[in-house]
């Protein structure tokens, strides 16, 4: 009001001004001012809560719950219960592009193992480590309260895998206008509610598990045999590129020899 002091709106909160009239604030600024305040405005920052969406009724989720059975068509249906929650079915694709560590030495698991939980991981100390099958896809049978989390542990557990479960994470992949999108999924979130929400159609919605990328790799969460499992393959792999170049050079070697041989009994 005294000194028409103007600024942008961005700016706002950057600007203290040293006024002529200490204790009383500017009422409003000039009309052609950019910026208008209430009376006795300070640089106070608050913070909005963004509103949550109110969780669907039980009438709500059974209506959604039949409109996704109708288009079901390999008898994966989801199941209300009675208390509300509701059962079904996510297919996962793994997509690990690291080897993981497994107990060495130990028989396959059993169903008599899968009914009784048993964990063959904690009966040997021995580890090694392989690749899982490229675009493996798993299919799990899980529950609305069932979280991401969850899903990363049991998924790590049917393939006895035993590295720390914070190495991996769960996306959600999306196809539009021919792209494919992914999105990392909170640990809290529920998939089988996104699956809910999107439908049987996996075009629409997938799961996918991959390595936790968070820019740089946490060494210090790997164990020393892992490390040095992890060499081992690296120096397996430096080996196998070294013999492709070396084979790749000595073919062109003799299709270079043998062209300069021929050319030699040909005139000029």
């Amino acid at each position: 009001a005294d000194c028409r002091y103007t600024c942008h709106q961005e700016c706002r909160s950057l600007i203290q001004l040293d006024c002529r009239r200490p204790g009383q604030c500017q009422s409003q600024l000039s009309p052609e001012s950019t910026l208008r305040v209430p009376p006795c405005s300070q640089n106070v920052t608050q913070t909005v809560e963004e509103e949550k969406p109110e969780p669907p009724t039980v009438q709500e989720i059974k209506q959604k719950i039949e409109k996704y059975n109708a288009k079901v068509t390999n008898c994966l249906l989801m199941k209300l219960n009675d208390d509300g929650t509701y059962t079904g079915f996510i297919k996962v694709h793994l997509k690990l592009r690291r080897p993981v560590t497994v107990p060495a030495g130990i028989r396959p698991q059993s169903i008599y193992d899968a009914l009784k939980e048993v964990n063959l991981a904690e009966m040997t100390d021995k580890r090694t480590s392989f690749y899982l099958p490229l675009d493996a896809i798993k299919q799990l049978h899980i529950s609305s309260t069932t979280t991401v989390s969850e899903v990363i542990q049991g998924l790590l557990k049917k393939f006895m895998v035993v590295d720390n479960p914070q190495k991996f994470a769960l996306f959600k992949e999306m196809r539009k206008d021919g792209q494919v999108l992914f999105q990392k999924l909170p640990l809290t979130e529920y998939p089988l509610y996104l699956r809910l929400l999107a439908g049987p159609d996996t075009d629409a919605l997938s799961f996918v598990l991959k390595e936790n990328e968070t820019g740089e790799v946490e060494w210090d969460a790997f164990s020393i045999p892992e490390l040095q499992n992890f060499l081992m393959i690296l120096d397996k792999e430096e080996k196998d590129k070294i013999q492709q170049v070396h084979k790749k050079y000595e073919r062109f070697k003799q299709r270079l020899q043998q062209t300069l041989k021929e050319a030699r009994g040909k005139p000029g």
